[in-house]
């Protein structure tokens, strides 16, 4: 046993590293590319108009995303019908954006649906996690929006109009499949049921699947649903107006297509693997936005808002995402362990 666990810790730590040599690659390669796209690319001039900035702008900015914090922690409240109170929504959601944060590929949902099963009474797991299924296809949907709002500000580049073009639909299908499910709950759990009859399968799968489907409870309840809804405008026009704010502590007017452009695109980039903090690809997202929009002249002030951008977020991510780990009275190493433990229940 004592090998055995040797072995899988090895296995874990290649794995790990792998990912880390990946972010690196990308993440170096995406801060030459920043460095090839800005005209004067002193860092010493970067600096400048980081030193130059009016940081009472900053500051607002940072209020407003911490605003955008508290809205998307209601919003997952919400779909979780509220069985956890807010403060306790609040505090999972920001260790989750924490450890987002730090790692790519959305880890710190794993971490969000294991922190809910401590609550009392506990939220299965499969439940937390068809909850955070409709948040991202909503998060999907929120950015395609944005996009077309930023084309109608400016012509676009031919390659994101598709891109754009591409993930919307599969967005929408994704959550029209979600809401037939959940309309059609006692045919979706007779099929599931004759399925696994069916199969040597000794796993409770229909009592996975009822924690599954109450996740999804709130897209045939219009209230819930309306509720949801509200949250997800108010979470995202905090993240766009706080860009739009930020504009003016480094240029002397801003620009909403530039501003919903480098929201939608520094969204997508957090997925992109790259070393802690999404550094390089965030920042080049960014600037790639502004360039698209023909905002800005290329120079060293345009990577110095980039650079402020990121810093802006992990800032308040960090800040909240610890305040959270306070909260929840548990440590990473803690945490770590009990998503490697996690097993769905019901």
């Amino acid at each position: 046993m004592p090998h055995q666990r040797g072995t899988n810790r090895v296995r874990r730590l290649v794995k790990y590293g792998r990912v880390i040599v990946l972010g690196a690659v990308v993440s170096f390669a995406a801060i030459y590319l920043i460095f090839t796209q800005l005209r004067d690319n002193d860092l010493s001039l970067i600096g400048a108009a980081l030193r130059n900035a009016r940081y009472s702008y900053v500051a607002l900015s940072a209020l407003i995303i911490a605003a955008g914090l508290f809205a998307r922690g209601a919003r997952w409240r919400a779909l979780l019908n509220n069985d956890l109170s807010f403060w306790r929504a609040f505090s999972i959601n920001n260790v989750a954006y924490l450890i987002n944060g730090l790692i790519p590929f959305r880890v710190g949902e794993l971490a969000k649906i294991y922190l809910a099963t401590r609550a009392e009474p506990p939220v299965p797991v499969l439940r937390s996690t068809s909850t955070i299924i409709v948040e991202r296809l909503l998060d999907l949907i929120s950015i395609f929006v944005i996009t077309l709002l930023a084309v109608s500000q400016g012509d676009l580049p031919e390659d994101l109009r598709r891109t754009a073009l591409f993930l919307a639909p599969l967005a929408v299908v994704g959550f029209v499949i979600l809401v037939v499910l959940s309309g059609q709950r006692e045919r979706t759990l007779r099929v599931v049921g004759a399925l696994v009859a069916r199969l040597p399968i000794r796993w409770n799968v229909v009592g996975w699947m009822e924690h599954f489907l109450d996740g999804l409870s709130p897209l045939t309840d219009w209230r819930r649903f309306a509720l949801v809804g509200f949250f997800n405008v108010l979470s995202w026009v905090s993240s766009v107006v706080s860009g739009y704010v930020l504009m003016f502590a480094f240029f002397d007017q801003a620009h909403w297509g530039a501003t919903l452009l480098f929201t939608s695109m520094a969204s997508l980039a957090v997925a992109v693997p790259a070393v802690p903090g999404n550094l390089g690809t965030y920042e080049l997202s960014i600037l790639l936005a502004l360039r698209a929009m023909n905002f800005g002249d290329a120079s060293a002030t345009v990577g110095a808002f980039a650079v402020a951008v990121h810093a802006v977020n992990l800032f308040i991510n960090a800040g909240m995402g610890v305040i959270g780990f306070i909260q929840e009275g548990i440590s990473l190493q803690q945490l770590s362990q009990g998503v490697r433990e996690m097993r769905p229940s019901g």
